[in-house]
């Protein structure tokens, strides 16, 4: 415990003018508002740092409070850090309490865990996720649960969401338990728990729990921290669940000088457990609380604040306010209406290109925020074959991600079976039994007679050297990539594939797997993949196309860095000199699921995702949408986001791009008629060059838009745009 008798370090009353002198009058307000609950309301861009800092600060110059009775809380172990160096920049503050939610109340279990009688003592060990998972898989398999339906990520999943709401397994109600997969995680939680406390262990949603019980069944422990945590300061209070809630309402119960910072309008993580009605019922929850809202932007263009502004102004569930700023008025918001989503990637590229040439931003000022992760893919392809160099942030490049890899692999060994690390890859994806003993035996078969592991598989079957459950699932293994290979030969890629997903089970895998935002990303990027081989003619082209691509993933800048890539969710906190937001499309942007699943919450969430991504441009905008885009493998129309009809007029130029697709007219009057006219001739005598109409075998008439080397992309009339060999159509 820190020492309370601590002497106050003393400071001048010159330092505490340097640092409130550059604070506005909303931000010196909220910095001196020293007595009583305390919510700011800090809009995107408006300092609510310096203000936490400065408030600090404050506090401690103005011997209001000694440093070691202030609390101030972060959701990041980063966030904290930057939190103690910027007020150690202001003043001595030595003792002072910052920390995460789970560290600070590790710290006081450390301390009292022992008085709950749980059986865990004050060494306990925190257990990882990894950890957590496979203990809730054994548990399952020990009640017969069967752990294929019932997946352990999704068990550990509903349990957590549970602790994040206060609930033991002996207070779930009914209403807790509506649906199977709860009843299942109902059954595991509870020995879950006594498992880890016979382990002398807790897990990190256990941490908040046991702490506020510690709270409430021990009112002299309460007091204690109470009377420590005289001044209680809380970040990002827009993202609490409920269990860190009220563990910031009872340690504030007291004194009542608790200062939350957030705003509601940024709230983006439900899907974590986070409460925006936490924030939204401050009052109720500390009747006399002053709200202070920041709302003077040092970020962003006035056009990007207006835009932004009217957009969430259409939530109801909210507290009222509007960004502005004294800066210029800056550019317009482009809204650009693209052809198709390849079309959309080639003018964000050509957009940025042209920047990068004049010099107007560096390639670290770019940014391009997606929905859906799925969406990357487009973009990635196209800066790769034009030498831009980019970094996925938060997660991998399309053609890393596990659920890629894996079907990469199973369309490698269909159409290659000598392709053993292929084989290797996905042979027990998803789980066959195929056991380590069972693998070693048959490679070594393998290298004893110089065949290909598949090969090995299929002799020894025939040779009935490999028996049981193992032996029956190769056999429906070999025929399924056999199968698979066949059909590749006969069929288009795209249903080939389409096949292999289906009767290998891995997209039953998938779809059964818990109901996370990971999940349905894994689930997307396989959707994407396939419309990414439906615009080849043959599977080899694809899959040529594809090592291309990951084979250029480390490409030199000369325009500064990189450009980002990123998910809304993961550029929060975030600020670029350009940004784009494609897929500004219903469906995409907002995100069907959220809609349907969750009604107007969701919708109200996803257009605070809007206002998140819209508020990280510093300079310019760019909301792009498509007229048609190849979702599922299946071309279709697109309907404009109603978010870009939520943007004043006056703040934006629409426009559509300039590419040679636009001829083609709108998807509503799909036409070709005269449309060579609009190309510029190439040299080329073939008669196969942008603008020229070909003929293929299989999807008739189509006009060429780009040639790459030796292969043509066409749209098609009924097909839309696939890339061929040239020598697979003729002059039509």
């Amino acid at each position: 415990m820190t020492d309370i008798t601590k002497p106050l370090p003393e400071s001048s009353p010159d330092e505490s003018q340097s640092f409130l002198k550059s604070l506005n009058p909303k931000q010196l307000e909220a910095v001196t508002h020293t007595k009583g609950s305390l919510l700011i309301l800090a809009g995107a861009g408006t300092g609510k740092t310096t203000v936490l800092t400065s408030r600090i600060a404050y506090l401690i110059q103005q011997g209001i409070v000694k440093p070691y009775n202030i609390l101030a809380v972060t959701f990041t172990n980063k966030a904290a850090r930057e939190m103690q160096d910027r007020i150690s920049n202001l003043i001595n503050a030595d003792g002072l309490n910052i920390g995460t939610f789970h560290s600070i109340a590790a710290r006081m279990l450390r301390s009292h865990i022992q008085l709950l009688d749980i059986g865990i003592s004050q060494n306990f060990t925190i257990v990882d996720q990894d950890d957590q998972i496979r203990l809730i898989k054994a548990i399952a398999l020990e009640n017969n649960i069967d752990v294929k339906e019932y997946k352990p990520k999704l068990l550990h999943t509903i349990i957590s969401r549970w602790k994040d709401q206060s609930l033991l397994p002996t207070n779930l109600s009914p209403g807790d338990v509506k649906y199977a997969n709860q009843k299942m995680a109902k059954i595991v939680y509870h020995q879950y728990q006594q498992q880890l406390s016979s382990s002398n262990a807790v897990d990190f949603g256990d941490l908040l729990l046991y702490c506020n019980l510690l709270l409430v069944n021990h009112p002299d422990i309460l007091q204690y921290y109470q009377d420590k945590f005289q001044y209680i300061l809380i970040d990002e209070y827009q993202d609490t669940n409920i269990v860190q809630y009220l563990w910031a309402r009872m340690l504030a119960s007291k004194n009542k000088n608790i200062c939350c910072v957030g705003d509601d309008d940024q709230s983006i993580y439900s899907w974590r457990g986070a409460e925006v009605k936490n924030i939204l019922k401050f009052e109720q929850d500390f009747k006399g609380a002053a709200i202070i809202k920041l709302e003077q932007n040092y970020r962003s263009s006035s056009y990007i604040l207006e835009a932004a502004s009217n957009i969430i102004q259409h939530n109801e569930n909210r507290h009222p306010k509007k960004l502005w700023t004294d800066q210029h008025k800056g550019e317009k918001i482009k809204v650009v209406s693209c052809w198709n989503d390849k079309e959309e990637a080639r003018f964000v590229t050509s957009e940025i290109e042209k920047y990068l040439n004049k010099k107007t931003y560096l390639a670290n000022q770019i940014a391009i925020l997606v929905r859906a992760s799925f969406q990357t893919r487009a973009f990635e392809e196209v800066f790769i074959s034009n030498a831009l160099p980019y970094q996925i942030i938060g997660g991998l490049r399309f053609y890393e991600r596990m659920e890629i890899r894996d079907l990469l692999a199973y369309i490698r060994l269909s159409i290659n079976n000598n392709d053993n690390l292929a084989l290797e890859r996905i042979i027990n994806v998803p789980k066959r039994a195929i056991g380590n003993v069972t693998l070693k035996k048959i490679k070594e078969f393998a290298a004893d007679n110089n065949v290909s592991i598949f090969a090995a598989i299929i002799v020894m079957l025939e040779n009935n050297e490999i028996k049981g459950k193992a032996g029956d699932n190769l056999e429906q293994f070999v025929e399924l990539i056999v199968t698979a290979g066949n059909k590749y030969q006969v069929e288009s890629a795209k249903e080939a594939t389409k096949y292999l997903l289906e009767a290998s089970g891995y997209l039953k895998s998938l779809k059964e797997g818990d109901k996370s935002e990971e999940t349905r990303s894994r689930q997307e990027n396989i959707n994407e993949m396939l419309s990414a081989i439906d615009e080849f003619d043959n599977i080899n082209e694809f899959i040529e196309h594809s090592s291309l691509v990951m084979d250029n993933d480390s490409l030199e800048s000369d325009f500064g860095g990189t450009i980002k890539i990123m998910t809304l969710h993961a550029a929060k906190g975030l600020e670029f000199d350009l940004v784009f937001l494609p897929g500004l499309e219903e469906g995409i942007f907002p995100h069907q699921k959220s809609i349907s699943e969750e009604g107007q919450a969701g919708l109200e969430e996803e257009r605070r995702i809007a206002y998140v991504g819209m508020t990280r441009a510093r300079k310019q905008l760019y909301l792009t949408y498509t007229n048609t885009r190849r979702l599922y493998a299946e071309i279709t129309n697109s309907i404009p986001s109603r978010f870009l009809a939520e943007i004043p007029e006056e703040a934006c130029v629409k426009i559509s791009s300039k590419s040679k697709l636009n001829f083609l007219g709108s998807r509503h009057n799909f036409s070709m008629q005269n449309s060579s006219k609009v190309y510029k001739k190439d040299d080329d005598n073939s008669g196969k060059t942008p603008g020229k109409k070909v003929r293929h075998e299989k999807f008739g008439i189509g006009i060429v838009i780009r040639r790459t080397g030796q292969s043509l992309e066409i749209v098609f009339e009924n097909v839309g745009i696939k890339t061929i060999k040239e020598d697979y159509v003729e002059k039509a």
